[in-house]
């Protein structure tokens, strides 16, 4: 963790593009999934699944290295708590992979174009996310002052419209899967909604990291 010696802000980044690109595999395992493609999708799980364990060696050796007092401008405790929010969203990329593997979830083919349209959304969320952060060391260097910050609640701004549009497709796909649920059975239907929910929750813990950001721009 030499990063430490110049800036403590550099590993957080980097576990930020962890993530991100943990998300980024769900389309393409959503893809696979519902073309009853189990090898391939087994193949993106394990993708997903390393890249968690990544973030996850990331996030430790973070917590292990990071010193007190570098900065005034943002503490120990706001870089521990941001690497714990976004740490979340590998967490759940993991666990969705994981459940629809594990039960061989077929998404309805009437609301696959749908479904892939929402989780693409969700996952523009975690991508405004990863920009966000990766324009905190210039942040820190304007000490949250000036056109940098402008900059930055623009992102954050933009991140919030893109939750706001997955909430609407997440209402409208519940809509369509409760419209053919009886055509199913009802376990299968009983995760489906819960597959719904928790891809949801990407873009809702990508707006949790970024409202923090907020936070410490308003303390600033």
């Amino acid at each position: 963790m030499g990063l430490f010696a110049k800036s403590p802000i550099k590993p957080l980044q980097q576990h930020a593009s962890k993530v991100h690109e943990c998300c980024s595999l769900l389309p393409e395992f959503f893809i696979a999934s519902n073309a009853s493609d189990w090898k391939k999708a087994t193949e993106f799980r394990s993708k997903i699944c390393i890249l968690e364990d990544e973030a996850d060696a990331l996030k430790h050796k973070i917590r292990l290295n990071l010193p007190t007092g570098l900065f005034m401008a943002m503490d120990r405790g706001d870089i521990l708590e941001l690497l714990t929010q976004q740490d979340k969203l590998a967490n759940i990329a993991k666990d969705i992979s994981g459940r629809v593997l594990g039960r061989e979830l077929i998404v309805p083919e009437i609301l696959q174009p749908d479904f892939l349209a929402y989780v693409s959304r969700c996952i523009d969320a975690a991508t405004k996310m990863h920009e966000v952060i990766s324009e905190l060391d210039e942040l820190l260097e304007t000490g949250f002052k000036g056109r940098e910050v402008q900059l930055v609640e623009s992102m954050i701004d933009e991140l919030d419209s893109i939750e706001n549009d997955t909430d609407h497709l997440q209402i409208e796909l519940r809509q369509g899967l409760r419209a053919i649920e009886d055509q199913y059975s009802p376990i299968d239907i009983m995760f489906l909604y819960k597959i719904i929910e928790w891809v949801g929750a990407i873009a809702d813990q990508a707006q949790r990291v970024c409202a923090r950001l907020e936070l410490m721009i308003a303390r600033g």
